[in-house]
């Protein structure tokens, strides 16, 4: 096990294996029977449960969470304040057979910053998860997903929106309204079947 972080304080459990060139920031803690893989950068203040998969060559952010039995596959990047359900589902090639390498076909997914994964839900590579979007326990994503969304169901459909700070906002699906987040008094508003949060 390559112990050269780039911080000191960094937690990794003795039955967790980092594999050269990876950067972990300060602050992150690796649990149980983690494997990261080469040429991975990781952020401050990660937490990994136990049984998580990372790599090689993906980016996670700061402040990610990614819970047990995940494995996070090339060409998928976690930006800041992820969150990983336990047992969420990454994929990286579309149309995967045994007996055919598709490692050159590999899609990229993007989870931008703030987006929760519920607990075993499936992201289908090629897509880009908006931030602060929310997706369901189970659900299974085919397709981008916008900022703020709120979704549920195989395959999944959108049903609402949420606020940055996790609660659904009793806005439509579509059309124009505005509403303020009753925890934050922050004012969200929907336009042109976008949810922006106003400054």
């Amino acid at each position: 096990m390559n112990k050269k972080y780039n911080y000191k304080d960094v937690f990794v459990h003795e039955t967790s294996f980092i594999d050269e060139n990876v950067i972990i920031g300060q602050g992150t803690k690796i649990w149980h029977f983690n494997h990261i893989l080469k040429d991975c950068k990781i952020g401050k203040d990660c937490s990994f449960g136990q049984n998580v998969v990372v790599g090689p060559n993906v980016i996670v952010g700061n402040k990610v969470k990614i819970q047990n039995n995940v494995s996070v596959y090339d060409g998928v990047t976690l930006e800041d304040a992820v969150f990983c359900g336990p047992s969420c589902v990454f994929t990286n090639v579309h149309n995967p057979r045994s007996e055919i390498e598709r490692k050159h076909e590999y899609r990229k997914t993007l989870v931008k910053k703030g987006a929760t994964l519920g607990a075993n839900c499936t992201i289908v590579c090629g897509v880009t998860i908006g931030k602060f979007a929310f997706i369901g326990a189970g659900a299974v994503i085919s397709k981008d997903v916008p900022d703020y969304a709120l979704m549920v169901g195989v395959p999944a459909k959108q049903v609402g929106w949420m606020s940055e700070y996790g609660e659904k906002l009793d806005l439509p699906v579509t059309g124009n309204a505005k509403i303020i987040c009753k925890n934050t008094h922050q004012v969200y508003e929907l336009k042109d079947n976008k949810v922006i949060l106003k400054d």
